[in-house]
């Protein structure tokens, strides 16, 4: 057994499970000894440094490894690098050169998969960097990425790092709307995009909306992948079939010399809350950040093969399912298609085929198996999973739990991250070898960080008490160092409690002495009941704990009396019938869990609540629904026909 199981009481306010690496998985893990974090905090610059010369090759080393003008700090000032040097040559002159870097698994079932080598990607990516330079691109200028889970959206944005482009990716399933808004902000110079792709057998045709996307933009010059084989608009003169442009680029690029500062590549928010916002992240400290959180925090080794199921389009597809991985010469999965195609074991059969042995997806995903049935990954051997990880937003207990025994047998710790697009890569979860691994408890600061969570007033808080998360500075070397023209939202990060900390907008809570940290969900996921404090996150883990719920979201409705009220959105386990016996159910489990304050005012019973297609809850949606605002854009969604049988449930008019 690799995962060992003990129960530890809490004196308050609740009993906890908590689970610790078993002696094989410590001997195993690259990190095993707790001291590393009290090495790491008797100087967290010193610290980074030294993972910088041994996880990173220079071309020159720095002068300088931090700087601090608040806000603004930069990490190995002066340090010269290439990030696709690092990913791919210094793998090719070893015997990696023949190790799968990508095993890339279509959607159709019957479609072979392709693996690409160290060798293979290595030569990809320069010949891609010549087409990039042979449509005029230089050091600084940026591209847009609009392709799906395909191999080239890595060789492409690798290409760019390798000449110094500026890369900025569009999530595939983002209107031409929402392409177009980004490629304007970004005055993006070269598209590169795609035919179509496979979604649950439906062929997507893509280029349609890239067509609308480069509309009216800087873009110049189109690239397109022949993935479907379909027949789309190509404009003469601007666009270009990839492999026509391929076959005549030489197979060898020599990498630029980057500024540790210089730009990596531009990602933008989502937007559910507000205009896009460009993210920069540069290069130095973005690549040893990814280098070893990747390492460390998934235990990689050169046997594993690792499947980060995020979209490339999020900022978890960049860091591990693209840099991260490669940059420590690992094996990774990379999947096209939906996780229910053509039935629901299509990921389970996917990690059995091919070995996976770590595996890292989101709790949203995780609780959606649980409402198909514990029966599908029962049709598969998954002993080859040693790791699991979860991301994206606080996991529920029963989803933790089912996670690690119907998925990782009881034998596979729970690696529960928190991070965001502005960290660049995680910042707070157990490492394997170390422990302890607590549901619903991220774990500690990753070492060489450090958070603190404090009330409104900036007063730290005390064991047990929730508050606001925040990371004191020197700041992580992988975090954001600007808003794409925009400082002024850049230094709000630094405004609320003053220039020395990052306010994350999340709220925490200390679990013990230890360091483990709770995350509780964002700050404006926090309703006003009453006068009372609510977070939605927490009365979500109430919801979901009860035997009969497998996923639930919490929104808050206006109420005339008490100001705020929570609605809850329930899905229901399959053999499961909702009734009013069963809402008094849920109600009084709220009041014995949490308390009577944070009692739904409705319980709303749905097959499906609305999803992004990389599997978050549209809350924002929601909240629209019970507040009767307009409910904006869902072409993102994967089940947009869930929000029109929402709109009946809630009485909802426009």
């Amino acid at each position: 057994m690799l995962f060992k199981p003990i129960m530890w009481i809490k004196k308050d306010p609740e009993k906890a499970q908590v689970f610790w690496p078993s002696d094989e998985l410590k001997e195993k893990a690259w990190l095993n000894d707790e001291t590393i974090y009290k090495e790491a905090a008797k100087d967290p610059v010193a610290f980074w440094a030294k993972l910088a010369r041994e996880g990173i090759e220079w071309f020159k080393e720095w002068d300088e490894t931090y700087r601090w003008e608040p806000p603004y700090y930069k990490w190995f000032v002066n340090g010269k690098l290439n990030i696709s040097y690092n990913a791919l040559d210094r793998h090719v002159k070893t015997w990696r050169r023949n190790k799968a870097a990508i095993i890339w698994v279509p959607e159709p079932p019957d479609e072979k998969e392709r693996v690409l080598t160290y060798f293979d990607l290595y030569r990809e990516v320069n010949k891609f960097a010549n087409v990039l330079r042979s449509l005029g691109v230089k050091k600084g200028d940026r591209v847009g990425i609009y392709l799906p889970m395909i191999p080239e959206v890595q060789i492409a944005m690798l290409a760019c790092a390798r000449i110094g482009a500026i890369h900025s990716v569009v999530f595939s399933a983002f209107s031409g709307k929402s392409l177009k808004e980004r490629m304007m902000d970004a005055e993006a110079k070269v598209l590169v995009t795609v035919d179509g792709y496979y979604r649950r057998g439906k062929q997507v045709n893509l280029k349609a909306e890239a067509d609308k996307g480069v509309e009216g933009t800087s873009i110049q010059k189109v690239v397109v992948v022949q993935r479907m084989g379909i027949d789309v608009n190509m404009v003469e003169g601007r666009d270009n079939w990839w492999h026509e442009l391929m076959k005549n680029a030489d197979d060898y690029c020599k990498p630029e010399v980057i500024d540790s500062e210089d730009i990596l590549y531009l990602l933008y928010t989502s937007g559910t809350t507000g205009k896009p916002k460009g993210v920069e992240h540069h290069t130095g400290g973005y690549a040893v950040q990814a280098y070893w959180t990747a390492k460390w925090d998934f235990d990689l080794h050169d046997e594993d093969v690792f499947w980060c199921t995020a979209d490339i389009g999020w900022v978890t597809g960049h860091t591990y399912g693209c840099y991260g991985p490669l940059l420590v010469g690992a094996t990774m999965l990379e999947y096209e298609g939906a996780p229910n195609y053509p039935q629901e074991d299509r990921w389970w059969s996917i990690v059995e085929n091919c070995g996976v042995t770590v595996f890292y997806t989101a709790p949203t995903a995780i609780r959606m198996f649980m409402q198909w049935g514990e029966e599908w990954p029962k049709k598969h051997n998954l002993n080859s999973l040693r790791i699991l990880g979860t991301v994206g937003e606080p996991i529920n207990e029963e989803a933790w739990l089912w996670y690690s025994h119907k998925i990782g047998g009881g034998r596979c710790p729970v690696i529960d991250t928190w991070w965001q697009t502005e960290t660049g890569g995680t910042l707070i979860n157990s490492l394997p070898g170390i422990g302890p691994f607590i549901p619903t408890v991220a774990g500690r600061s990753f070492p060489g960080t450090q958070h603190e969570i404090l009330d409104e007033s900036g007063n730290p808080m005390s064991v047990g008490e929730g508050g606001y998360l925040v990371q004191k500075g020197p700041f992580a070397p992988g975090m954001l160092r600007n808003v794409w023209r925009n400082p002024a939202r850049y230094k709000e990060y630094f405004s609320v409690y003053g220039e020395k900390y990052y306010y994350t907008s999340d709220g925490a809570r200390k679990w013990d002495a230890l360091g483990n940290i709770r995350l509780t969900g964002r700050v404006d996921d926090v309703m006003k009941v009453a006068g009372h404090r609510l977070s939605t996150a927490e009365l979500e883990n109430a919801i979901t704990s009860h035997e009969a719920v497998v996923e639930c979201a919490v929104v808050a409705a206006p109420h005339d009396i008490k100001g705020e009220v929570p609605v809850a959105f329930v899905t229901l386990k399959k053999e499961i019938e909702s009734s009013d016996k069963l809402i008094k159910d849920l109600i009084k489990h709220v009041d014995v869990t949490i308390g009577p304050t944070a009692r739904p005012d409705k319980i709303v019973f749905t097959s499906e609540l609305p999803k992004t297609r990389s599997g978050k809850i549209m809350r924002r949606i929601l909240k629209s629904l019970v507040r009767n605002q307009p409910i904006g854009d869902t072409t993102t969604l994967m089940n947009p026909e869930s929000v029109r049988r929402l709109r009946e449930e809630v009485g909802y008019e426009e």
